[in-house]
């Protein structure tokens, strides 16, 4: 499953902080891409969710941003403009090259869509730009505030209300519009265009398309959305697009490495995974896991910190002896959870502990058994978790021997 690199911050083209999300695939990341929101829209707008966490599942991590004065970044939207989103744009590339993770993709819907085409041309790793429904003219925009264009050049600015929620535009955003022409610039692309329209798209019509794919170079694809609105509210318009992107931009970046020889028999390996401050790739047979530290202790969260996979070790391993003693006895026990907490505890405060000062580890766990059982089962049971082989190993002499490898 994709994961959540949890809340990130970066500084816009006004200064203002910008919230991000991160989707990162569970395993190695092929590329990276920056995704580009619909005209006042957010991050977390549907398209925009399905489409990133798609794109991860097939190794491609996906930052997502709210513009200056949208969602929870902060500003005012009033004092945005069509370039000062292409400045954000251009704000996140360099968040994404200052850690390490340059974009090769531009993705942008609607008037996203508009922007990363500019900003596509000062963002130098970008080898693949993928446009969905948007603007060859973003000017388009004023067919959305219709109502309110006149407003705006008597007073200098209104509120206007777009998809249903009231929004701030001054007459200088317009102006700006107007001094934008993507398909202008577009042929000076350095890059592989996509290009996906719905053919009955109700806000930007087809024709926007047909001006894009016109005006850009080689290498360039158009892919029509048949039977899909503009913003993709259904699901599967919006994994289909994921899906087509994530084969258009193997064309360019490859497919995944082979998968890394697992380890010998028995061992667990863990090494760097080159990935934030603390991230660590663990691969045990032919499985492969994250490890990571919270945000609050200057991880990414990308995974479960080492800690947090010692408490799963002893929650497993208590949940499957009750369930193999239950089976092997016939008894009722039709599931069971286990919920397990660590913490440090002073040894002075522990009344049965053999160490007298400093710290001890404590681990708490929480059994729940569901199942007609009678009250000498339960007891019994939770003598059994006791004896889980994780159990008795915490609460045994242990000896670590190290040694360096070759």
């Amino acid at each position: 499953m994709p994961q959540d690199a949890g809340k990130i911050t970066f500084e816009g083209a006004q200064g203002q902080a910008l919230d991000a999300r991160l989707d990162l695939p569970a395993g190695p990341v092929r590329a990276y891409a920056l995704f580009a929101h619909c005209f006042t829209c957010g991050k977390n707008v549907l398209a925009a969710g399905r489409i990133a966490r798609a794109l991860a599942e097939r190794g491609v991590g996906v930052l997502r941003f709210d513009f200056t004065g949208l969602g929870s970044s902060e500003g005012d939207f009033g004092n945005t403009s069509f370039s000062s989103n292409i400045e954000d744009l251009l704000a996140a590339a360099r968040f994404l090259r200052d850690t390490g993770r340059a974009p090769a993709i531009l993705v942008g819907h609607s008037l996203g869509g508009a922007a990363v085409l500019r900003a596509a041309l000062d963002v130098p790793e970008a080898r693949m730009v993928a446009t969905i429904g948007a603007p060859a003219d973003p000017a388009h925009v004023e067919r959305l505030i219709q109502g309110g264009v006149d407003e705006i050049r008597r007073a200098g600015k209104a509120t206007v209300s777009v998809g249903g929620r009231p929004f701030t535009i001054g007459a200088s955003f317009l102006e700006d519009l107007r001094r934008h022409r993507p398909r202008d610039t577009i042929g000076w692309l350095r890059a592989a265009l996509m290009v996906f329209h719905a053919p009955l798209d109700q806000v930007v019509g087809i024709d926007n398309a047909r001006e894009i794919y016109e005006a850009a170079r080689h290498p360039k694809s158009f892919l029509s959305l048949d039977g899909a609105d503009h913003l993709l509210t259904d699901q599967d318009d919006a994994v289909y697009v994921a899906d087509v992107l994530a084969a258009w931009v193997s064309r360019y970046i490859g497919e995944p490495a082979g998968e890394v020889a697992p380890p010998p028999e028995g061992v667990v390996r863990v090494s760097r995974a080159g990935r934030g401050k603390f991230e660590q790739e663990v691969l045990v047979g032919r499985h492969r896991l994250i490890a990571d530290e919270p945000v609050d202790a200057g991880g990414d969260d990308r995974g479960p910190a080492p800690y947090d996979l010692l408490s799963a070790a002893l929650g497993a391993c208590t949940s499957m002896t009750l369930g193999l003693y239950a089976d092997q006895k016939g008894w009722p026990l039709r599931h069971v959870s286990v919920d397990v907490s660590h913490d440090k505890i002073h040894a002075e405060d522990c009344a049965d502990c053999e160490t007298r000062e400093g710290k001890v580890d404590r681990f708490v766990r929480r059994i729940t058994m569901e199942g007609p059982l009678d009250e000498a089962q339960r007891a019994r049971l939770m003598e059994i978790a006791d004896r889980c082989p994780v159990h008795r190993t915490l609460r045994s002499e242990i000896r670590i021997e190290t040694s360096e490898g070759s």
